[in-house]
């Protein structure tokens, strides 16, 4: 599947078009998802959603709702989560960000917002996401961002683990890195980029695709783990993907190191390219 553009009419779900009066706005927000139960909204517990939707609401003295690009799972963080909504009320970018930010909780952000045509939808007009996983390589746990990294105190053979990255490239079925609960209709995903880096003691994992299914970067993480622990060859992972059996794969990495870092959009629609992160990476990153 390549970059595509989309139809609104038939693609967007009609309780999500632009309703008469409204005006479509887009967001771009960040997040330390370990407080959250995910991004969507849940009945018994904190979620992104209802705490974003919450704030955009006092701004626009109007109860607003949000739609994102992908719904981050329980723990899992944002540097770049975009979302749109619909505003029967016109305000400005300055008084999105900064009514909004003057609600939210310190562990979330609103960076940018802007009107955008109406038929923008922050799921189906991206082109792809990226994601970064993570990874302290440590003899003691690290103390400064204890929930923002994933601890391993093994060993671990990146070269092996950049070796096995080469069988996850192309439109595949990603059935054994699904997680149980995923609804989505289809396996099949198309991954353009995956790749690791090193940036002292820390470990990045980076996958770029046209969208995830449902805790897939990180049963992702969790099997390239194992060839990392030298338990599994790099061939290990295309055997799985042919196989199709996700009992047969690894354990779900923690959801601590994980990073929604980039959403990528027709340039038409005019949102920011910031550089990819979290924060505390530097540009000096190498394999």
């Amino acid at each position: 599947m390549g970059d595509w553009e989309y139809t609104v009419n038939s693609l967007v779900p009609e309780g999500e078009r632009l309703p008469n009066g409204h005006a479509r706005y887009g967001a771009v927000i960040s997040y330390d998802g370990s407080g959250f139960h995910g991004f969507q909204r849940q009945k018994h517990s904190v979620s992104v959603q209802e705490e974003l939707e919450g704030a955009l609401s006092y701004v626009a003295g109007s109860d607003i709702k949000v739609s994102p690009a992908g719904r981050t799972d329980s723990g899992v963080h944002a540097c770049y989560q975009v979302v749109h909504f619909d505003s029967p009320v016109s305000r400005s970018a300055s008084n999105w960000i900064r009514g909004a930010n003057s609600r939210l909780p310190e562990t979330i952000s609103l960076t940018w917002a802007k009107e955008l045509p109406c038929e923008f939808h922050a799921r189906f007009a991206a082109l792809s996401r990226t994601y970064r996983y993570i990874i302290s390589r440590t003899e003691t746990r690290p103390s400064i961002l204890p929930k923002g990294l994933a601890w391993v105190r093994y060993h671990i053979d990146v070269e092996a683990m950049a070796l096995g990255c080469r069988y996850l490239l192309g439109e595949r079925d990603f059935s054994c890195f699904r997680g149980s609960d995923c609804q989505s209709v289809s396996p099949f995903r198309h991954v353009r980029e995956a790749t690791f880096y090193k940036a002292q003691d820390l470990v990045i994992f980076e996958i770029k695709a046209n969208a995830f299914l449902l805790r897939m970067v990180r049963n992702i993480v969790g099997a390239l783990l194992e060839i990392g622990r030298g338990k599994k060859k790099p061939e290990w992972i295309q055997l799985l993907l042919t196989e199709g059996d996700r009992s047969k794969s690894a354990a779900t990495a923690s959801a601590r190191g994980l990073y929604l870092v980039d959403v990528h959009y027709p340039n038409k629609y005019g949102l920011p390219r910031p550089k990819k992160g979290p924060f505390f990476l530097n540009e000096n990153l190498r394999l």
